[in-house]
């Protein structure tokens, strides 16, 4: 069984630059680079050559390590508070300007923030070795994350049997995390132990995460995988040949509404007219209790060139003709089967059991 490497995104070997797979250049040319600006990064969050709710996490917290190296590095007078202080503020203002390039995924401001706080702590403990110390957190973040997937994995594929077949939306595997992925976890989690499973991968419009990035993977893995377009979605539970539907999230409001690529919402609507269990899979680290529902979330709103352009060697519309491209939905709690973290699956009502999850996490 082929898997791609865990270390799609890293410190490359000085620790001065983030080297990551270019997800915007798959699945046609495998594509590695290694950043240091920035607005690099900044751009590789937004131009989607780093994406993924978890990836993005851990992409973050290696950027600030990076960010945080070239500070120190930098001529400083001044006492060592007055150098301490400078320090902090330089990097908040690096951190601000990375947290606004995609507002909706609440793991890039979850590892912004924790770099933050962690470089808040050592800067009056140990200043001398804090670059290399930001490091080392970076570092935890994606083994931590690892672990979740593996956890998410375990508690996800007890939901489905041998043979189900499975419906996907956009990209919730290896790439957008670590390892096995979220909403991918138990599907290769599973195929690793033998099981045989058919996915139906939405095509997942307009970016095409799903034909580019999911079935790439799954193919890869050597799992049954079949590639639809989004409005095929409907017909293929009707004609019962899915079990489940597995998603990700990239915000998992308190109520349980949950944020996830466009068309989210309309499979977890046809699952529900169809009888089928629609389940949501991230970590704990994507849930905002602070976010009371759906309304609460930001939605990012994205360049019309999207839909009219990419992947077509003409524009497939008038240039006039007006465009709304939101990168994500919101997908009501009532919709929604279970949400599957790295700390047990969370039923009905949301309100408690997400509240549970979070708790174990935080211990």
């Amino acid at each position: 069984m082929q898997y791609l490497e865990t270390d799609h995104v890293r410190l490359n070997d000085s620790k001065d630059k983030v080297r990551i797979l270019n997800q915007a250049s798959l699945p046609n040319r495998t594509e590695f680079l290694d950043l240091s600006d920035e607005k690099e990064m900044w751009e590789a969050i937004y131009k989607l050559q780093v994406r993924g709710a978890p990836c993005i996490g851990i992409f973050a917290g290696y950027a600030m390590a990076v960010l945080a190296r070239q500070i120190i590095e930098e001529p400083s007078e001044g006492t060592k508070e007055e150098q301490s202080a400078l320090f902090l503020q330089k990097l908040h203002e690096k951190k601000e300007y990375l947290n606004s390039s995609r507002p909706t995924a609440v793991n890039l401001s979850w590892a912004l923030e924790r770099m933050e706080q962690k470089a808040k702590e050592l800067v009056t403990r140990d200043f001398s070795n804090i670059a290399d110390l930001l490091c080392a957190e970076a570092e935890r973040i994606h083994e931590e994350d690892i672990a979740m997937c593996r956890s998410i994995a375990e508690y996800g594929l007890t939901l489905v049997k041998d043979g189900d077949g499975i419906l996907t939306h956009c990209n919730a595997g290896p790439l957008a995390t670590s390892r096995y992925g979220t909403a991918l976890g138990p599907i290769l989690l599973g195929r690793e132990r033998g099981m045989q499973f058919h996915v139906f991968s939405d095509e997942t419009r307009p970016l095409l995460q799903g034909a580019r990035l999911t079935s790439y993977e799954l193919q890869k893995a050597g799992v049954d995988v079949t590639l639809i377009c989004d409005n095929m979605a409907g017909m293929v539970m009707k004609k019962g040949y899915v079990q489940a539907c597995f998603v990700g999230c990239d915000r998992v409001a308190a109520n349980g509404d949950t944020a996830n690529k466009i068309g989210t919402s309309v499979v977890a609507v046809l699952a529900d007219y169809y009888k089928v269990p629609f389940y949501v899979l991230g970590p704990c680290s994507t849930i905002d209790l602070t976010c009371k529902s759906g309304s609460d979330i930001e939605i990012e709103l994205r360049k019309p060139e999207e839909i009219k352009e990419m992947f077509y060697e003409e524009p497939m519309a008038l240039p006039e003709v007006k465009c709304f491209n939101p990168a994500f939905d919101v997908t009501d709690h009532t919709l929604i089967t279970a949400i599957v973290t790295d700390r047990g699956i969370c039923y009905p009502p949301f309100t408690e059991s997400l509240q549970q999850a979070v708790d174990k996490w935080r211990l």
